[in-house]
């Protein structure tokens, strides 16, 4: 059976919830800046009458004066808009058990199975809409798809108050010709990228060879093909915003870092990024390594673990092996991060009976029982007292 999942999309959400508040803004150019006071705050939201005169989020308040000197600005109140977000929810709520919150505005429903109580996904979907606009007083853009990337290419088509369906056979129709940066999941350098490999619209980025992308681009390669066609098994997690997804630290280097420098760097982000997934009680099965050089330009690479891990010692050297593949050492470097992804409950760790493991484990615990004791710097590396190294990575 195939899966009915929808996206359903608050149209200028900020400014929508300042209207249905207040009649007298209805129909009106409202801009939610930062600081409208400020000439240098930049627009949050926009109602649809503002962006008629061509004000975007994102742009300054000076900017979004010019473009529309009748607008009516108003500084951001979150406290509404998180009430808002939750009486919304709610109301997807009655649907199905099944919400996926994906940010304050966004929200993923799976209505498979409720489809014998209200209706086809199309009839719900109206249902919801008719209820958010009757009982919350604003409009949202809903997609109906088989998965959740459908569902949100779809609801992204018509806006505002749309209501678009997006079976996967018909999106070589409705998406193919779309330029390949409006995939979702594809941003400003990846589209820099694929234009090097003549992909310029989301077909191009279909029909290219898989393993090509996967040569050039690892798992994320796979990836975006997938999403190009319209493949996402991803499911619908309620819980999923309570949940810790990755641990990480970073640190800028006061000096450009090469070669063994670097190393001694990772090794200590790897000792606290180990030290907090354990003191969280987590697993975790992807290393991501992210270096900046002195031209501030970034390179972030992943890898995944054959075992889920919390020791330093496997987060450090997945580390290494990513900064030999993709960094020269001759290279400088100014800024290191190390995170540690796809967290779950250690609870459910997989002990091993031979091996050192268990020695590891029992070095790293003791480790953390002396900084839980006497504060994080009083155990560190010996190598982080070599002349030159970076001393100071300890009191992260």
């Amino acid at each position: 059976m195939d899966r009915a999942i929808l996206l359903a999309d608050m149209n200028s959400f900020f400014a929508s919830v300042h209207q249905a508040l207040d009649p007298e803004l209805r129909g009106k150019p409202v801009i939610v800046a930062g600081d409208p006071e400020k000439r240098h705050g930049i627009v949050l939201t926009a109602s649809y009458e503002a962006k008629k005169k061509g004000v975007k989020t994102g742009i300054v308040v000076w900017e979004a004066r010019q473009r529309c000197p009748e607008g009516i600005f108003i500084k951001p109140q979150f406290h509404l808009y998180v009430d808002f977000s939750s009486r919304i929810l709610r109301i997807m709520n009655d649907f199905t058990p099944l919400v996926e919150p994906f940010s304050i505005d966004e929200a993923f429903m799976d209505v498979t199975g409720s489809q014998k109580l209200f209706g086809s996904p199309v009839e719900i979907a109206r249902q919801l809409k008719e209820r958010i606009r009757g009982e919350i007083g604003i409009t949202c853009s809903v997609g109906v798809g088989p998965n959740k990337l459908l569902a949100k290419m779809a609801a992204d088509l018509q806006k505002p108050d749309g209501l678009t369906v997006m079976p996967r056979n018909k999106m070589p129709v409705l998406l193919w010709q779309l330029p390949v940066r409006e995939l979702f999941g594809v941003g400003h350098r990846y589209e820099q990228h694929l234009h090097k490999l003549n992909i310029y619209t989301i077909g191009d980025l279909a029909k290219y060879p898989v393993g090509i992308l996967k040569k050039k681009f690892g798992l994320n390669g796979e990836t975006l093909w997938l999403s190009a066609n319209g493949i996402d098994s991803s499911p619908v997690e309620p819980d999923s915003l309570n949940r810790v997804k990755s641990i990480g630290q970073q640190i800028t280097l006061p000096r450009d870092y090469r070669g063994n420098e670097v190393n001694v760097v990772i090794l200590e982000l790897a000792d606290l990024v180990a030290y907090r997934v354990r003191a969280g009680e987590y697993l975790g099965k992807t290393v991501s390594l992210s270096l900046k050089d002195t031209n501030f330009c970034w390179l972030s690479r992943m890898r995944t673990l054959h075992k889920p891990t919390n020791l330093a010692a496997d987060i450090s050297a997945a580390a290494f092996d990513l900064l030999q593949k993709h960094w020269s050492p001759r290279w400088p470097v100014r800024l290191v991060g190390v995170t540690l992804t796809n967290l779950f409950p250690s609870r459910i760790e997989q002990m091993e009976l031979f091996g050192n493991r268990e020695k590891i484990r029992g070095i790293e615990k003791a480790c953390d029982q002396v900084r839980e004791r006497y504060g994080k710097t009083a155990v560190f590396r010996a190598v982080s007292l070599k002349e030159g190294c970076l001393e100071h990575v300890r009191y992260l």
